[in-house]
């Protein structure tokens, strides 16, 4: 959904032309996600049963992240609005921001967080869990969100947004290279849909590229 999102967005703020092209490409690559979410659903067994008086899970599952995808869409669509291209920020210092909001204004959650039994908040007790903890840290937060925004501001919000559902069939490489998992007709042709809906979105970003190349 963030990429439906982002591509709407981007198209109120004329952040992102709106083509037929991008509009394909949005729907391939949610066709893709759903296929291989419905096929992680079938696998995954009968769910718990809840209250009748309570929120189904899904249902909160789904909300929170129909919530989550139109920040994200915000949330990108303003960085290029306001910044544009990346000879206009500095990275060492937005990043640094980033990193003092998360200590200042998060930080002083996790104690509440557990104090009210929300979430356990606990030092790691061995140096294996210390070393994944800081590899993650570095790899999986620093350098990927770094990436992220120069590559954003290099193309647009939607080809990053798309470039990031890459990780279903990364995922999909990883499972049958390490794990000898074989994927079922429906999540692999998920993931195809995926790649296709990358491709053709980068496709269009290519040409609005040489157009604006022969404007200037």
């Amino acid at each position: 959904m963030s990429g439906l999102f982002t591509l709407g967005i981007g198209a109120l703020f004329k952040v992102e032309k709106l083509n037929l092209l991008k509009i394909f490409a949005v729907f391939i690559s949610l066709i893709g996600v759903s296929l291989v979410s419905y096929s992680d659903h079938l696998s995954g067994g009968v769910d718990e049963e809840v209250p009748s008086s309570a929120l189904p899970a899904p249902l909160i599952g789904d909300i929170l992240a129909l919530l989550g995808a139109i920040f994200y869409g915000c949330y990108t669509t303003l960085l290029k609005f306001k910044i544009g291209n990346e000879d206009r920020i500095d990275m060492s210092l937005f990043f640094g921001f980033v990193g003092a909001f998360n200590v200042l204004l998060l930080w002083p959650l996790l104690p509440l967080l557990h104090y009210i039994g929300l979430e356990t908040f606990e030092i790691p007790s061995s140096p294996v869990l210390w070393i994944v903890i800081l590899l993650n840290a570095f790899i999986g937060t620093f350098l990927s969100d770094y990436l992220w925004l120069l590559s954003m501001l290099m193309t647009s919000p939607l080809v990053v947004t798309l470039g990031i559902s890459l990780t279903i069939p990364l995922a999909l490489i990883g499972d049958i290279c390490f794990k000898g998992f074989m994927p079922s007709f429906r999540y692999a042709i998920g993931a195809c849909l995926v790649v296709l809906g990358f491709l053709a979105v980068n496709t269009d970003a290519m040409k609005e590229a040489k157009e604006k190349d022969q404007e200037e």
